[in-house]
């Protein structure tokens, strides 16, 4: 299939073009003040669009200039967004749980002229920071109102003005400067064009037409839980307004607060991370389990495993597909198992899109089995999100799919995956030394580790810098190890240790909800933590998930031994970066008693 046509203009213009063209087609779903979806014509949407930037020119901010947003994901940070771009006015994302050095970082070495805020903790935490910004001019305020205020600034800007602007923007113009998550060092700015975003947007929209389309009749929407901060999340953004896909914002990734508002809103497909996938599995379980139908259930999920895995190699020609046996199972469990599983995320979702990190195999199976194609992808900020993805109608399981249309991946001698496509990143903002040691004649050299089969199908292997040697000489990539243990309910994070050691070891910290469910089950109480991970039955538990994990490598890159603790990594300790990765030297230095006890 082509790629997607090049791009013309700027990303603002689709706000305007769709308003002249369906003035009433709903663009997005909004919460009211009593957490009620009202819609959001294209007419009203752009109406908004043109009069906050009138505001934003009332308020000084001119073509090229940087403003930096500061927020969970909200329909407001959609609107300054397009705001912006229809100045030409560059937006710079920042995490919303950022530390004030982190902020300082950002907005200094951006020049930011103006920041967008939440509320007021983000504004103080600016504020903190604010005496060695000189160039920062304006502070807007969210739950402050800032939107009316800017709006009602902009009354008197003409709308020409605003116009002028916006047909300015080329292809070329840069749209956002997207700083990297930086599990090491500083974080780079990557400066993303408007024509990197529409190309993405376009092709991922084109070449995956069954999941932005899902089926005739059902108009297509999601619901959108992923950071805006992060680039898979404007990706998602920009491609559901320019593909006319209804869209809605949820600023909680807790199954909490997510699962009611995909019941209500009922988007017919979702774009996640895999540890959404992974919740909404283990929630789904435990649920069974606490209403005396975990047998049943795990029976469900078996079937739907073999079900798409005989699915899977009828599709590449290995298998003649389910047998008659296991159609009727997967018939039944279809109206007693799946259907409600489906039904708990709205009942209208058949597809899903997956990127950010490795997905078990076996989860992407029972997803499928159970009705939903998972299509999981593989990209970087410095590709504007996905790279590659699994094509419709031929998901390989495992792997992170075929390159997109338009885009090439090389393999080289090192095993490093190179990429090469118009969605890739013009540069690091003011940082040429390092745009140039990732950037080699438009191929961007990832970092990651991976092989292509036959098929073109890339599978990714770990990180170049994360490969651990032990003091024997054994190179281990420690992703996969990692994804296997943490493919245990009882399991939130594992890291894998070993460098210049004489065996392979791992950390592990637990998932609490799941803990706490784990416990009720057998009839027990809470524990304090300092009980919790010297519980031996815990501890069973654990070992087998090692174990599990140790079947798939040998036994020189096995994990001989580990230690679960008592906390979970976190953000706010540095231990994570805002896309959830591991911070791997500042775990092991957070750590280093306990990881020196694995080896004494």
């Amino acid at each position: 299939m082509a790629a997607a046509r090049r791009p013309v203009g700027g990303l603002a213009d689709a706000v305007f073009e769709q308003a002249h063209d369906d003035p009433q087609r709903v663009s997005f779903g909004r919460k009211d003040a009593d957490g009620q979806w009202q819609d959001v014509t294209a007419e009203t949407f752009r109406d908004e669009v043109l009069a906050l930037a009138r505001g934003l020119v009332a308020h000084g901010i001119r073509f090229g200039d940087r403003v930096a947003l500061m927020s969970r994901t909200r329909y407001e940070w959609t609107l300054f967004d397009f705001a912006l771009w229809t100045l030409g006015a560059q937006s710079v994302p920042v995490y919303p749980t950022s530390s004030a050095e982190q902020v300082l970082w950002m907005l200094h070495d951006a020049e930011v002229a103006a920041i967008m805020v939440e509320h007021e903790d983000h504004a103080m935490t600016v504020g903190s920071v604010i005496d060695r910004l000189p160039r920062l001019k304006r502070l807007w305020q969210l739950d402050g109102d800032a939107v009316a205020e800017l709006m009602e600034a902009g009354a008197r800007i003409d709308d020409e003005v605003v116009h002028r602007h916006r047909r300015a923007v080329t292809p070329d113009s840069v749209a956002t400067v997207v700083y990297t998550s930086g599990t090491t060092g500083r974080p780079k700015g990557c400066l993303i064009t408007h024509a990197n975003l529409m190309f993405e947007a376009d092709t991922m929209a084109q070449r995956w037409e069954p999941v932005f389309r899902s089926r005739p009749g059902d108009e297509p929407s999601t619901l959108l839980f992923l950071p805006l901060a992060h680039v898979f999340g404007r990706m998602v953004e920009v491609a559901s307004l320019r593909n006319r896909v209804t869209l809605a914002h949820q600023p909680e990734l807790s199954a909490g607060a997510l699962m009611p508002d995909l019941e209500s809103f009922r988007p017919t497909f979702v774009l996640a991370v895999p540890y959404i996938f992974e919740k909404l599995f283990h929630g789904a379980r435990r649920r069974a389990e606490a209403e005396g139908r975990i047998g049943p259930f795990d029976k469900a999920a078996e079937v739907a495993v073999r079900y798409a895995e005989a699915m899977e190699q009828r599709t590449f020609g290995t298998g003649p597909g389910p047998s008659p046996g296991l159609r009727v199972q997967h018939q039944f469990f279809d109206k007693v198992v799946y259907k409600k599983f489906r039904d708990a995320m709205g009942g209208r979702i058949r597809h899903a899109m997956s990127g950010g990190s490795g997905m078990e195999r076996r989860l992407g199976l029972f997803f499928a089995g159970a009705g939903i194609e998972i299509y999981e992808g593989y990209g970087l900020t410095e590709t504007t999100a996905a790279a590659t993805g699994n094509p419709p109608g031929r998901v390989r399981y495992g792997t992170v799919g075929q390159p997109i249309p338009g885009t090439t991946v090389h393999i080289a001698e090192d095993g490093e995956v190179w990429v090469h496509g118009d969605q890739v990143f013009a540069s690091y903002l003011g940082n040429p030394e390092a745009t140039a040691a990732v950037l080699h004649d438009g191929w961007l050299a990832t970092g990651d580790l991976g092989a292509l089969d036959e098929d073109g199908y890339l599978t990714i292997t770990g990180r170049k810098k994360e490969i651990l040697v032990t003091s024997g000489g054994k190179s281990v990539s420690p992703v996969g190890l990692e994804e296997r243990v943490r493919a245990h309910p009882l399991v939130a994070q594992c890291i894998v240790v070993g460098n210049d050691r004489p065996y392979i070891a791992a950390l592990v910290t637990l998932d609490q909800e799941a803990v706490d469910h784990w416990l009720a089950m057998q009839g027990r109480g809470p524990l304090p933590p300092a009980e919790l991970v010297r519980d031996p039955d815990l501890e069973m538990e654990v070992r087998r998930a090692v174990v599990a994990a140790n079947t798939a490598v040998s036994q020189a890159e096995s994990i001989r031994t580990f230690r679960i603790l008592a906390h979970r990594f976190s953000e706010e300790r540095g231990l994570l970066t805002p896309s959830l990765k591991l911070r791997r030297k500042a775990i092991e230095t957070a750590y280093s008693v306990e990881v020196d006890a694995l080896y004494g």
